[in-house]
């Protein structure tokens, strides 16, 4: 049996149009992933919020850059977000948030998009 402590930091974010768009608010994001995190024994360390900032960059997000500092540090070890558009649109940035998470020993988890990097083959 794994004892590994599951420390979750939450991601939330929705830029102006996506808000516009497809209506779901920082609001609804946060209170279904706290319940996953329930859901899954998580303890959530902490909710990062990026709000009316797009996912053109992972750089230009202070809640998500803190977010990867606190991983840095060991803070947490699992990232939660509602789905992995919430997380990055880019390709690019992608593969670089998964080489990161690799070396940190943290996975992704995206609620709506069945991503879960902590049941990759490794």
């Amino acid at each position: 049996m794994n004892n590994e402590r599951k420390i979750a930091g939450i991601y939330i974010r929705v830029s102006t149009e996506d808000q516009a768009r497809e209506g779901f608010s920082l609001l609804e994001q946060k209170e279904k992933l706290l319940q996953l995190c329930k859901f899954k024994e998580y303890e959530v360390f902490r909710v990062y919020e990026d709000a009316g900032i797009s996912a053109k960059n992972i750089k230009d997000r202070p809640a998500f850059q803190e977010m990867l500092a606190d991983m840095k540090q060991g803070k947490i070890n699992y990232i939660v977000a509602y789905k992995l558009d919430r997380v990055t649109r880019s390709v690019r940035d992608l593969e670089e948030l998964i080489a990161q998470l690799e070396m940190y020993n943290t996975y992704l988890v995206c609620d709506k998009d069945d991503v879960n990097t902590s049941s990759a083959n490794r």
